[in-house]
């Protein structure tokens, strides 16, 4: 089988098999460290605590984000969900700040400057997520009987600085991923805590339809059917791009001796989804507030209902909001990350042009208005992935745990490391002469 053959020609090259066993064996590690408990809490007192969040909800989200580890109060309860968050704010913030934007102009330099600035911000972020999480953890379910040694200052302090290390060990896992292994590191170790979850999920759901003569293994089918048929859009959204013609009037080439090249045209791809997942975590994030405003005046009627219909994320009202607001964080986040007046300038200063089209502003213009219109019909999309968890919710039946993997953020992460991984390793491939992973055709000689 061509697959079967394509594994063999991976293993062969010496440099990507080492990769792979190097991303293989820190991921190990991340998972091995998901699994180790807060050290004054018992581990045998947290199976409620752990079935709060199989009926997913946000916290249902979170902790598939961690792998488990939120639910297990874990060194890694939080994650690389901190590191994200300080990524998401010095990235908006480069809009704002000249300084920020001096460091994005410097190259190499300035990019390492940036990083330490978001790390400093990872660990400032985590000491104010981590004693809430601990504050939180009886609101939550877990009993009192489960801190071994009580819940005193020393088990706070202690506590607070295992999850900060916690998460500052996850990032720099990542960061060793992708500097020795294979793929974004922060993005896998995102991916591989979601599929940590998904067997659990899935067999969860499995066993209400079979022992409940819930619909039986034929809606199971149907399920995965469904659940393919979702992924495969999810694919065609993160790869989608609109190909702008451009036209090179003279350019030179060299080999030995030097010619002119006249009407060489290339393209420019522009992404229907520029965006990625970004707009959702911007839109999630936002409708915490409608609710925890709500909870402050519980006695009014209007904030008892506001509450309600926002505390659930399967609900009718929190969908329709929660796809608006998708809609227009893409436009936003679109706005801010296409350059479309330095892609002018660079394509004016390389001689190219698009036909029809003025260098300059002109063109500038008009890749904006190419974007604006392409970014709809991918924001629409986008938003009805992101509450197609609560459409199948409501029309299927589907067990919410098991639903989080029929879109948003879950299924989109999922998608969009596996193409990028995909890709790095075609790249090993085709320089080796190899055919690649999504590539058919006999195999070429290698050249190791």
């Amino acid at each position: 089988m061509k697959i079967i053959e394509t594994l063999k020609n991976v293993w062969r090259i010496e440099e990507l098999r080492n990769r792979i066993m190097v991303t293989l064996g820190l991921l190990l590690v991340y998972r091995f460290g998901a699994q180790i408990v807060l050290p004054g809490i018992d581990a045998s007192k947290l199976a409620e605590f752990a079935g709060n969040f199989d009926s997913g909800g946000i916290g249902g989200l979170l902790n598939a984000f961690t792998g488990g580890a939120f639910a297990n109060a874990s060194v890694f309860a939080l994650g690389i969900m901190p590191y994200i968050s300080a990524s998401i704010v010095v990235q908006l913030m480069q809009i704002a700040v000249p300084y920020l934007q001096k460091l994005q102009k410097e190259g190499e330099s300035g990019r390492r400057k940036i990083n330490q600035i978001t790390r400093w911000l990872t660990i400032a972020i985590c000491l104010v997520q981590a004693p809430s999480y601990l504050a939180g953890l009886p609101a939550m379910g877990v009993p009192t009987e489960a801190f071994v040694l009580g819940q005193t200052p020393m088990f706070y302090i202690s506590s607070v600085i295992i999850l900060v290390t916690g998460t500052i060990f996850a990032m720099w896992l990542g960061e060793k991923i992708t500097d020795k292994g294979v793929g974004n590191g922060i993005s896998i170790l995102i991916m591989v805590g979601i599929i940590a979850t998904l067997p659990q999920s899935f067999t969860q759901e499995f066993i209400s339809r079979v022992t409940e003569s819930n619909g039986g293994p034929l809606m199971i089918l149907v399920e995965l059917v469904i659940w393919f048929i979702i992924i495969i859009a999810a694919v065609m959204l993160v790869m989608a791009v609109r190909k702008i013609p451009v036209q090179y009037a003279r350019r030179t080439a060299s080999g030995g001796f030097e010619k002119n090249i006249f009407g060489a045209r290339q393209f420019i791809p522009l992404k229907v989804n520029a965006s990625g997942v970004m707009p959702i975590i911007f839109a999630q994030a936002i409708m915490f507030i409608p609710s925890g405003l709500a909870s402050l005046f519980s006695e009014n009627d209007m904030a008892q209902s506001i509450q309600a219909n926002f505390s659930d994320i399967f609900g009718l009202w929190y969908n329709l909001v929660f796809a608006l607001l998708i809609m227009v964080f893409t436009y936003f986040y679109t706005a801010i990350t296409v350059p479309t007046n330095k892609m002018a300038d660079d394509l004016k200063r390389s001689g190219g042009f698009i036909p029809g089209v003025k260098p300059g502003s002109q063109t500038a213009e008009y890749l904006d208005t190419i974007m604006s219109r392409i970014t709809l019909p991918g924001s629409i999309f986008l938003a009805i992935l992101a509450i197609f968890p609560a459409i199948v919710v409501k029309v299927i039946g589907i067990q919410a745990g098991w639903a989080l993997f029929y879109g948003g953020t879950s299924l989109l992460i999922m998608v969009g490391v596996a193409i990028d991984t995909v890709d790095q390793v075609n790249s090993y491939l085709l320089n080796r002469q190899y055919d690649g992973l999504m590539k058919s055709g006999k195999k070429r000689k290698a050249v190791i």
